[in-house]
This record gives structure tokens, sequence and C-alpha cells, in this order.
């Protein structure tokens, strides 16, 4: 980085937010606060980020919600950064949850390890049998519009709008957390009822070629992402979710040497993108 003023960073996050089991707020303080030791930082509500984002050498969205809840305005967002050709972190361009759900949908086709979902009446057929399916939207976002039923149906649903998947007997949902490819720490929720307690998970190496080949697949140079998975009753790992826009980083599960490489790994991730 050349010598001179600090970088300028526009810090996307919704301080009100609530979220089920975890306060986002305080990862975002914890997260601008060791930002500020190397960069200018200013907060903004995902609402403002279009109007603001001009002004800052790089656009940097963290705990913002879902989009879902102000899609005007993040539509616009995105628009405003093309048309200046902004830095924004992560990249707009991610193939993950950042383009709606319908990544599993063909990844599912493509024959990839996750849970097996269709998004037409006419592939219905398709999926396993099971006990319940789990009909939820394509553009949903923290369980909005998700409901289990004991059929695979899209009756009343135009095609393209919703996925169906088997609901999946799992043992327990592991997350892995990378900047950039780099893998950064693992953890995992033993008890499935208790989704949002959980504890450090040390990965195989089996582990980490299954996350890494999703963020490869994804082709983002720059940001942070979340692979969700779960532990199938037979043992192998299927993907859940691909987080690439705006995931939430639990880093008050972490120990603080872990938290704290994070942090340095995320500083130079954005001294990268910035050139």
């Amino acid at each position: 980085m050349p010598s001179g003023p600090r970088p300028s960073v526009l810090f996307v996050t919704d301080l009100a937010y609530e979220a089920r089991g975890r306060r986002y707020c305080d990862e975002d303080i914890h997260l601008t606060s060791r930002l500020r030791e190397d960069f200018d930082v200013a907060l903004c509500h995902p609402r403002d980020a279009a109007a603001l984002l001009g002004g800052f050498d790089v656009t940097v969205i963290r705990n913002s919600g879902p989009v879902l809840h102000y899609q005007e305005a993040y539509d616009a967002f995105r628009a405003r950064a093309r048309e200046l050709g902004a830095r924004v972190y992560n990249p707009l361009h991610g193939r993950g949850d950042m383009a709606g759900k319908q990544y599993l949908v063909d990844l599912s086709r493509d024959g990839r390890p996750v849970i097996p979902t269709v998004d037409r009446a006419a592939d219905l057929g398709t999926l396993p049998g099971a006990a319940q399916y789990v009909v939820k939207p394509k553009l949903g976002a923290d369980s909005v519009g998700l409901r289990f039923v004991r059929e695979a149906t899209l009756a009343g649903e135009e095609d393209g709008t919703m996925l169906v998947q088997p609901r999946i007997d799992f043992r327990y949902e592991v997350s892995f957390y990378f900047v950039d490819h780099d893998f950064q720490y693992a953890l995992y929720a033993p008890h499935p009822e208790r989704r949002w307690v959980l504890e450090p998970y040390e990965p195989s190496t089996a582990d980490l070629e299954f996350a890494r080949g999703f963020v490869e697949w994804n082709t983002l140079e720059h940001g942070i992402q979340r692979i969700d998975a779960c532990r199938t009753a037979q043992g192998e790992l299927l993907l859940v979710e691909l987080e690439d826009l705006n995931p939430y980083l639990s880093l008050d599960r972490v120990a603080r040497p872990v938290r704290d490489a994070f942090v340095a790994r995320m500083k130079d991730s954005l001294r990268d993108l910035l050139g």
C-alpha cells in the first residue's frame, strides 16, 4: 500500500437487526474496532449504502440482515456499485447465496455433495424418499417462509420460485470459515436442536477438501465465505448453504488467537483488494 492517507472503509451493517440465538451487532462492533487500527471506518445501514459508497475506497458488507427485507435498496446498491466501478467486499459476482439459492439446484443436478434440491414440479420425482420435505423460497433467508410437508409438492407455487428438499436426518451441522481461499476455523452444533450453540470443530483432511471444493467453485478472489454442511447419519457431508454475501462469523465462539488471526487475514485481504 502506498504511503499517504489511510484507506477508507464504508462498513454496511444493521446494528438493530435481531437474529435468533446470536447478536449480530456485537460482532460488527468488535470488527470495526479492529479495522480502525488500519483503516478509516464509517458505519451505515444497508438502506443508505447506495448513496454513500462513492465516497470510500471500499465498501464492506457485513451483518446487514436478509436482503429480502430491503430488496429495492440492495438492488440500487448493486447497480450504483457497478456504475461507479466501486470496490465491494465481498465482490458482487459471488455464485452462492449472494445470487439467491439457484446454485443448490444446479449443484444438485450436477451430482455435487449437496442436499438434493429441485425447483420445478416436473423434477419432484428425482428427490429421494423421506418422511418429510422442506419447502422454502429461493430468495429466502433466516428460515423466512420455510415449511415442512409430508409429500414433495409445489402445488400452488410457480416453477422456479421455491425449493424442495428432503428433510435430512443428520448428526450435526458444521460451518467452515474462509477468507479469500484460506481456511480460518470451523464450528459445529453438536446438538441439532440447538443450532446456534456452537463449539470449535477440528476438520479432517476430507472435511477441508469438501469445503474447499465449494470455495473454489465460487471463484471469489477476495472475501469471506462460510460453507455450511450437515453430517448425515451415514457419515457424509452435504452442503446446506454457501453464504458469500454477509455470513455471520460467530467470532465470539472461537479462542482469541483464532479471532485475532481471522481479523489480521481480513485486513490483508482488504489491502489486496485495494491493490
